[in-house]
């Protein structure tokens, strides 16, 4: 509760920093993302890891086999909506989703739908542009997300996963056959969290630097002259450019309405928006320490595709 206060003081009051210019802005984005994303990354680690070693994942994995991949992917799309967090923040629950044997089609529709599928941002998407456009929102960045499990249910994605992932403490703990102590949970969540962290705390830096560097610089006019209506292309120059923006629901709203008030036509200003929010460069980077190269081109891909098909059916529907 504290990290936002701190960092307006430090920067705003102490240091005399305007954070609202480019500068204080981008350090008091850097200060607070990275501090917020370690503490998610530590708390929830450990709280996955304690739940894991207390329960039989067999039973868990059975309970989502028994009620079929259309369920699994639904229940992951409504755990995304009541966890809406940032594309980075949503990276501890995958990491223990995947360590606890959650079948990865599943774990990516989470991944995909917890940043994408927002309720800020749909709240906001209604007050600006009308709430038959929220609800177009929500419908499109939920059937991204489900599609696009549904599709990667069909391979063996497992390979494409860092083997350190499965190699835990706590699966090494389970695997022994017997049930642990309140003790011996504590001691191997303690363990596993320790271990990630030292694996990916120097990319949440790099990461969340990168995003700062570019925090809050869009060129409204490039898209007004570039993106317009008589562009067929707007609408795949506007995902692209959506990725490095690194901005949440909130954020990028209002440079929706703006772009969309210049005469951007409202499904490359879609575009532009979802992107911005399910996908980043610091998420890429991150994700790298858990899935390898081939998967990790394969999710960001497949988004990307989906997002611009949406794009587009918005410029027809809505044109």
């Amino acid at each position: 509760m504290g990290n936002k206060p701190f960092w307006d003081w430090l920067y705003g009051d102490a240091i005399g920093l305007d954070l609202n210019a480019r500068l204080g802005s981008s350090l008091h984005f850097f200060s607070y993302d990275t501090v917020k994303i370690l503490l998610l990354l530590t708390g929830l680690m450990f709280a996955i890891g304690m739940l894991r070693a207390s329960m039989d994942l067999n039973k868990a994995r059975t309970f989502l086999e028994g009620r079929g991949l259309v369920v699994g992917l639904v229940l992951a799309v409504v755990l995304g909506v009541i966890t809406p967090f940032c594309s980075c923040s949503s990276i501890p629950l995958f990491i223990g989703f995947v360590a606890a044997g959650i079948p990865l089609s599943i774990t990516l529709t989470f991944l995909i739908a917890s940043p994408l599928v927002s309720e800020t941002a749909a709240i906001l998407i209604g007050d600006h542009f009308g709430w038959g456009v929220a609800g177009a929102y929500l419908i499109a960045g939920s059937l991204i997300a489900i599609v696009i499990g549904a599709i990667l249910s069909r391979f063996d994605l497992d390979k494409w996963v860092e083997p350190y992932v499965f190699d835990t403490k706590i699966a090494q703990l389970r695997a022994e056959g017997h049930a642990p102590t309140l003790q011996e949970r504590v001691d191997a969540a303690v363990v596993e969290v320790r271990d990630i962290f030292t694996k990916v705390w120097k990319w949440v830096i790099v990461g969340v630097a990168i995003g700062a560097a570019i925090h809050g610089w869009v060129p409204a006019d490039f898209f007004a002259r570039y993106a317009g209506a008589d562009n067929p292309f707007g609408v795949p120059l506007a995902t692209l450019f959506g990725v490095p923006l690194y901005v949440n629901g909130g954020g990028v709203v209002p440079i929706g309405e703006a772009l969309w008030a210049k005469g951007t036509p409202l499904g490359t200003v879609m575009a532009l928006m979802m992107a911005s929010i399910a996908l980043s460069i610091p998420e890429g980077i991150l994700l790298r320490r858990v899935l390898k190269p081939q998967l990790l081109a394969l999710f960001f891909g497949s988004v990307t595709v989906g997002i611009i098909i949406v794009g587009y059916l918005f410029n027809f529907i809505y044109a």
